[in-house]
């Protein structure tokens, strides 16, 4: 079941961010509109596009959501690895993002002040 659902949440996703998707949505809408004068602007002709609209939201939500953890995931993995492969590396750092806020604020802060001494240090050089 798993399989599946990341291969479904894949598929929408691809889907719902193409450019051919868009450019329906937007022709149901204005089809939505022109229909409007022939149902009176009814409570049941603006039910039609809220409903759809809502479900379809809350539906690719976490679709959406399912492959975007995954891209993350798999991105950090790959980062983790170069980080161990490189020589003068920091291993310490690989895995970042189980740390708090205030850690990760701290060790950015950490880089910063690194960032900042090797720039004075360039200046000097010159």
């Amino acid at each position: 079941m798993d399989k599946f659902f990341h291969f479904f949440a894949k598929k929408v996703s691809r889907i719902a961010g193409h450019g051919g998707t868009f450019s329906l949505a937007c022709f149901i809408i204005i089809i939505w509109l022109i229909s409007g004068p022939f149902f009176n602007f009814s409570h049941t002709w603006q039910l039609i596009v809220n409903t759809g609209t809502t479900i379809i939201t809350f539906l690719i939500v976490f679709l959406i959501q399912n492959t975007q953890n995954r891209d993350s995931e798999s991105t950090q993995i790959k980062l983790d690895e170069i980080i161990k492969s490189l020589k003068k590396g920091d291993n310490s750092i690989i895995d970042l993002e189980n740390l708090s806020d205030n850690e990760l604020q701290q060790l950015e802060e950490k880089y910063k002040e690194l960032a900042h001494k090797k720039s004075k240090k360039e200046k000097k050089d010159e």
